[in-house]
């Protein structure tokens, strides 16, 4: 089995403060995935330059193989020293995913992972041991496809302490048995992540007393996205690129009416535009018989460009997945690379467009060239494995 998952977070900032105590790092290495979420002690800029070296400093030993000793170890003689309590402190989760389905979760401090399976939340033995003075709390298992985990801050089990629920707070239970109802409608990392942030944000009265995150993971298959946009620099490797297109693995994406007049020409297939007038702002789509969205190319892709922006720097709430859920040609496609890609395959032609040829538009190679740029960026910042390939 090889598996992969889909990952997302979302945090709240204590209230009145800029800056967030909490951070998550996702780590890819060649046979696994990394999620860690550490929480700095206090809030403000304290706990964001804690968490951020803890985050950072578990990431880059995790990635070069360190055992779980030497990280916290590591951490322990790096991270200064609090003049009250006397340690240096910041929790921290670490869940780490291998491709052949084995799984790992080490523990400090932070509330236990939410782990559900088929429907149920499952409570895995766990063995606990000290390491530099810390009691870290560590789980061995296999994962199948669609477990989810909800790793979280101390911030989500305190949500409604002294408020809506007086002193005890959104218990771990509580949590657990939200998620749990949540998941039972097959929803994204994404939207789980959304859904609980915002139960936490509500208890709090929009008023947090607490940096709070919640990080996301389900185990799902390899999901490959491939887009084929701009003509090739010489005609002749039409054929080619349509080839090295069609036979690749997963869904298939043409952006641009020239790229779909030669997927159509060189497969023999009739191109029908789709008519739609509900959004004016989004040229409509076309329909090519086995090309699963084609879509018009510099105006769509730009406008992808922002809702994908608008997640990978966690600017995603209730209404901008109503913006995603939109059936035209950006939000479909926005919608496809977030949810429902782990790789990226562009076949990107180096023709200039003639229609940009003499305009404003055509610097470098044109801003289609500019738009693929921005895309792969984009897509590796959202943890996605990219490939490029020009023509």
């Amino acid at each position: 089995m090889s598996v992969s998952i889909d990952v997302a977070w979302k945090s709240l900032n204590k209230y009145q403060e800029e800056l967030c105590g909490d951070k998550v790092e996702i780590i890819k290495t060649e046979d696994s995935d990394i999620v860690i979420l550490a929480d700095g002690m206090g809030s403000g800029v304290k706990a964001n330059i804690l968490a951020t070296l803890t985050s950072k400093i578990l990431g880059t030993m995790l990635y070069e193989g360190a055992e779980i000793e030497s990280c916290v170890e590591t951490i322990a003689k790096t991270l200064p020293i609090c003049k009250v309590r006397k340690v240096a402190y910041a929790t921290f989760s670490i869940l780490q995913i291998f491709h052949n389905g084995n799984a790992y979760l080490a523990e400090f401090d932070n509330p236990s992972c939410v782990f559900i399976r088929d429907g149920k939340i499952v409570d895995y033995p766990c063995e606990t041991r000290e390491i530099e003075g810390k009691r870290i709390r560590e789980y061995w298992f296999a994962v199948k496809k669609n477990d989810c985990f909800v790793l979280m801050s101390d911030g989500v089990v305190y949500a409604g302490a002294g408020s809506i629920l007086n002193l005890q707070g959104w218990t771990w239970e509580a949590v657990a048995e939200y998620t749990l109802k949540c998941t039972k409608k097959s929803l994204s990392a994404s939207r789980l992540a959304v859904m609980l942030s915002q139960a936490c944000d509500e208890l709090y009265e929009e008023r947090p007393g607490d940096d709070t995150t919640v990080a996301v993971a389900r185990v799902i298959e390899r999901r490959v996205v491939n887009i084929f946009t701009g003509p090739p620099k010489a005609k002749e490797d039409d054929e080619r690129l349509m080839h090295d297109f069609i036979h690749s693995e997963g869904k298939k994406v043409i952006a641009g009416g020239t790229s779909a007049n030669i997927a159509a020409r060189v497969l023999g297939r009739e191109i029908t535009t789709k008519v739609d007038s509900r959004n004016p702002d989004v040229p409509p789509m076309a329909v090519i018989d086995g090309i699963d969205l084609v879509t018009e190319g510099v105006l769509t892709l730009g406008k992808s460009l922002k809702l994908l922006k608008k997640y990978v720097n966690d600017e995603f709430d209730a209404e901008f997945f109503d913006e995603l859920d939109a059936d035209n040609g950006a939000s479909r496609l926005a919608k496809l690379l977030i949810e429902e890609c782990t790789e990226l395959n562009l076949f990107v032609g180096t023709a200039i467009n003639e229609a940009h040829k003499d305009s404003e538009l055509n610097f470098e190679l044109s801003m289609r060239q500019n738009l693929v740029e921005q895309l792969i960026r984009t897509m590796e910042k959202a943890g996605k494995h990219v490939k490029v390939k020009y023509y």
